[in-house]
């Protein structure tokens, strides 16, 4: 489970622990600062766009696949005081039909709180999206990503959510997005266990 962080040292390491989590098919969470490494591992290693980034990181990268919100451009620049301008607070978010967070809800709607000022890019949705990663819960008005996928066919569980779903959950009411990565990983331990015996049995 990749959480949120106010250090860029460590961007590189999460974005590669994504990379392995991706094509070893282990299963992960991504929350908040985690969908953006998400989305920015995808965009490199997917999308083919050589030196993405967030521009929280890397201001002058090519691809800003994420990147703050136009109407805060000025605060980031230091032309306006930071205090107050981040994304606060509860925010709903629908979730597209057929998608893996839409059956661990149980929902179409949701609501959950952010705590952050930077969001995928909307000019390079289209590219993450035919390189794979389903954008797969949007504001009601479609401008903000709020989770991302990949399809089931391709991996069992890699989701992320620009949300901060702990505040909301609870040691008796585990919140749907972590008994579904707990579920995925038990299922991902069990394969790992009986691959040996069943590659044995095959040659055999």
């Amino acid at each position: 489970m990749w959480t949120g962080s106010w250090s860029r040292a460590d961007s590189e390491g999460k974005i590669g622990a994504v990379t392995h989590a991706r094509t070893h098919k282990i299963p992960l969470l991504g929350l908040c600062l985690g969908l953006q490494c998400v989305a920015i591992e995808v965009a490199r290693n997917l999308a083919g766009l050589a030196g993405a980034n967030s521009t929280e990181f890397d201001p002058a990268t090519p691809h800003p696949v994420i990147a703050t919100m136009a109407d805060q451009e000025d605060v980031v620049a230091g032309e306006r005081d930071m205090g107050g301008t981040m994304r606060l607070g509860l925010y709903p978010a629908v979730l597209a039909e057929g998608s893996l967070v839409r059956k661990m809800y149980g929902a179409e709607v949701v609501e959950e709180r952010h705590r952050h000022r930077y969001e995928v890019n909307n000019a390079y949705r289209d590219q993450l999206e035919q390189a794979g990663l389903r954008c797969s819960g949007l504001s009601p008005d479609g401008r903000l990503v709020e989770f991302v996928e990949l399809p089931r066919e391709i991996h069992p569980y890699l989701v992320a959510t620009q949300a901060h779903p702990e505040f909301l959950s609870r040691p008796t009411r585990p919140h749907p997005l972590f008994s579904g990565l707990v579920a995925a990983a038990l299922e991902h331990a069990r394969t790992v266990r009986t691959a040996p015996a069943a590659r044995a049995a095959a040659s055999a």
